[in-house]
């Protein structure tokens, strides 16, 4: 390993673990009183927090800048000061010189570029973390949009990984968060999902999947690309006129109507995980063009996902159950997709949920004041915690999928009703699939069952609630004092041993870095011992 690597990696490692401290020493501080001064803090901190990533990732570039693009998008975990600091990351990187684009194209073409094209532009096009895109000019005339790997992205993301399986390995052994995600196969995930990036002949194919699967819709284009000329390094393919479907101001000057692209992007969307296959797991702006006509181009297919069709039905089987209130179908299926581990407390997950959609229904949610809303998430996050649910590796990648995506939404139509878009489209799907009576197949049978029971089916589980509120409660009580001990102990001993812990890996780093042999061995035991009070506290 270069000291380049050995650079990263140290830089990488360090700025989560002090990450990991940080927070854990914050939730010890304020166990239990987190008031609205306390949420003000809280926002500091993660915010001082997405500042340094930010600065970190501009810095190395590499996978950290995918990594904050996956957390830039997540607007339902993080406040929105972070998500502020880490916006910028989502395609605006620095772009490096021509000379060195221009190196790539020759050595992977084994030829002059002035061999097969008759221009090349001096300025570049679009700059991401992996790759570069200039406009050229074919022999022919034809216009394309070339995509070239950055020099040293490889290795760069080689080293990279390392240093996250390192921190993946850290919180699966040391950190209760082993317990909430299969961290192995999550990051088999990244590594897949992100290490086909670097191969644009992948890109090339799920393009052409792409152009087969969704080429014939009204309104929707996918570009066409130049296998001859496409390797591993370089992407050569179809350029499109248009600019970026976030362009309002280009959407009013050529007097499209927002509401009908919305619509129609919507519904793209919605097909890739009703039929299954991939999914553009990358869909913000950038990478959906608007063309003054209307048209809809989707590019960059390097970053995609695949949802199965037995995914697909065991979320309608989801739906249905919450419809018919059967939400033992509820539990099975989200532990049939993997969200659920069967060591979980049925009674509990199915209260949580039965509140949930009797609020819903009633529009108690709706009425709530900022301090409920707050207390029911705070709840909802509690449970999660105490209760081993997951998020499936395979799904990782598609919460920020559409996380990005309905944003895309939002600003070309804040008014945009996703429900009322999905809901025909989604009812003739179910109509189509053909599982033995399983799932309901009529939309005037769900209709009916909707309008005129709904009441009915509500009044008997309402009066049960009454009867029984006092000792649930009084079990909840109970049970939320007895963790509060036992985590605030836990917290105690791991602060110890993490800040220890901390001080050993990097006496331990500076020692592999000036090859001080002595120093290694010392330094090492300390921070096995730390790392072992650290893992057997319990």
């Amino acid at each position: 390993m270069n000291r380049v690597a050995a650079y990263r990696i140290f830089r990488i490692v360090w700025m989560a673990l002090k990450f990991y401290l940080q927070i854990t020493l914050f939730r010890k501080r304020h166990q239990g009183s987190w008031d609205p001064l306390t949420m003000d803090q809280w926002n500091r901190l993660v915010t001082g927090q997405a500042k340094e990533y930010k600065k970190l990732a501009q810095q190395l570039g590499g996978l950290l800048i995918k990594v904050g693009q996956f957390l830039s998008t997540r607007a339902d975990i993080m406040p929105p000061t972070f998500l502020a600091e880490l916006e910028g990351l989502t395609d605006r990187v620095p772009s490096i010189s021509r000379g060195k684009i221009v190196d790539v194209i020759e050595t992977e073409w084994n030829a002059p570029y002035t061999q097969y094209l008759m221009s090349l532009a001096d300025e570049v096009t679009a700059s991401a973390s992996i790759g570069e895109v200039y406009k050229g000019v074919l022999k022919d005339g034809s216009e394309v949009a070339i995509k070239v790997q950055r020099p040293g992205t490889e290795h760069i993301i080689h080293a990279d990984f390392q240093a996250f399986a390192f921190i993946m390995w850290f919180f699966r052994k040391f950190t209760p968060l082993s317990r909430k995600a299969d961290l192995p196969a999550l990051y088999r995930e990244m590594v897949r999902t992100i290490g086909n990036e670097l191969d644009f002949k992948e890109e090339l194919k799920s393009g052409r999947s792409f152009a087969d699967r969704f080429g014939t819709m009204p309104g929707i284009r996918i570009p066409n690309y130049y296998e001859e000329l496409s390797t591993r390094k370089v992407l050569v393919m179809e350029w499109i006129e248009g600019s970026r479907i976030t362009d309002t101001a280009f959407i009013e000057k050529n007097g499209l109507n927002r509401q009908i692209l919305a619509e129609r992007l919507f519904l793209l969307f919605l097909e890739q995980v009703l039929n299954g296959g991939e999914f553009h797991a990358d869909p913000h702006g950038g990478n959906i063009l608007i063309s003054p006509d209307g048209t809809i181009t989707l590019i960059d297919f390097g970053m995609t996902g695949v949802i199965t069709q037995t995914d697909a039905q065991a979320g309608l089987r989801i739906a249905e159950g919450i419809i018919f209130k059967n939400y033992d179908q509820v539990l099975d299926a989200l532990e049939e997709l993997g969200f659920l581990l069967p060591n979980a407390e049925r009674p509990v997950l199915k209260e949580a949920i039965s509140r949930t959609v009797k609020m819903y229904e009633s529009s108690e949610l709706f009425k709530m004041d900022s301090l409920m809303l707050q207390q029911l998430l705070e709840d909802l996050q509690e449970l999660v915690l105490n209760q081993p649910v997951q998020l499936p590796a395979e799904f990782a990648f598609f919460g920020r999928a559409a996380s990005t995506f309905v944003g895309v939404l939002y600003v070309l139509d804040p008014n945009v009703d996703l429900l009322g878009l999905a809901r025909p489209r989604v009812l003739e799907w179910a109509n189509s699939q053909e599982a033995g009576g399983r799932i309901f197949g009529r939309e005037d049978v769900v209709r009916w069952v909707l309008n005129t029971t709904g009441p009915i089916r509500s009044l008997p589980q309402k009066v049960a609630d009454i009867l029984e509120e006092p000792e649930r409660y009084r079990h909840y009580m109970e049970r939320r004092d007895e963790l509060d001990r036992e985590w605030q102990r836990i917290l105690q001993t791991r602060a110890f041993a993490g800040s220890f812990g901390l001080l050993s890996f990097a006496s331990l780093s500076a020692a592999v870095w000036f090859e001080h042999e002595a120093v290694i061995w010392v330094s090492g035991v300390f921070l096995l011992g730390s790392l072992w009070t650290f893992r057997t506290v319990d």
